[in-house]
Order: C-alpha cells, then structure tokens, then sequence
C-alpha cells in the first residue's frame, strides 16, 4: 500500500498533470453529454496520470542499446 501511496504523490511533472487535467475534462464532458464512451477514454487518462505510466507502461517503448561495436557481416 506504501508503495502505492508513493507513486501517486511523487514525480509530477507536465506530461502527468496534462493527462490528468484531459481526463477530468473528458469526464465532465461525458457526464455532460452523457456519452459512456468518452468516459471510458477519461478513466484510461486519469488512471495513466495516477499511475504514472504511459501507453507503453514503464519503458516498454525504449530500443536497446548494443555495447557490441565490432560487428561482422555475418552477424547482421
């Protein structure tokens, strides 16, 4: 539970307070126009911006990075 706590307090920055601030306003907005879909859109930025991850999750999109500089043709 601690480590839930923390993640959700710790580490704000532009990218978590921009998807939080889309997701209230989509949901005010599906509430509005009583449109379930734009809600489930609203839910998936809040809970992207509470948890801290992306549309990747946690690094899921970053290339390896290969240490090995001397490659042979017949390593390709």
């Amino acid at each position: 539970m601690e480590a839930i706590k923390q993640r959700v307090f710790t580490n704000w920055n532009f990218a978590r307070f921009l998807r939080l601030g889309m997701g209230l306003w989509m949901l005010v907005w599906s509430i509005q126009s009583s449109d379930w879909a734009v809600g489930l859109f609203s839910a998936l930025f809040i809970y992207m911006a509470l948890s801290n991850t992306g549309c990747c999750g946690a690094g899921g999109c970053a290339v390896p990075y290969d240490t090995k500089k001397d490659k042979d043709i017949e390593d390709i």
